[in-house]
């Protein structure tokens, strides 16, 4: 009956450490690698813009994007915020 349980011990014990490692792993693998942001347009008047996974506005310290979709495909950064014409008179 001890050895039966020694063994069971020893593969939950296995078990957790293998689980832990993985875990570890990923851990490492999403924070120590951040997000690209979206590439900023050219037009540099332009203070809101997206890849259409990611939205990033200009702020005085930098831009400041949002997070990534889960299913996202990255596109070419466009302009959100373009001017629009003055109405016609």
């Amino acid at each position: 009956m001890t050895a039966m349980r020694d063994e069971t011990m020893a593969v939950t014990l296995a078990i957790l450490v293998a689980l832990g490692t993985v875990t570890g792993v990923i851990v490492a693998g999403v924070v120590g690698r951040p997000e690209p942001e979206a590439s900023a347009p050219i037009d540099p008047a332009c203070r809101e813009y997206s890849d259409g996974c990611v939205t990033c506005r200009r702020e005085a310290s930098g831009p400041v994007c949002s997070n990534p979709g889960i299913a996202c495909v990255r596109g070419p950064a466009r302009c959100l915020d373009e001017p629009t014409a003055p109405p016609a008179r």
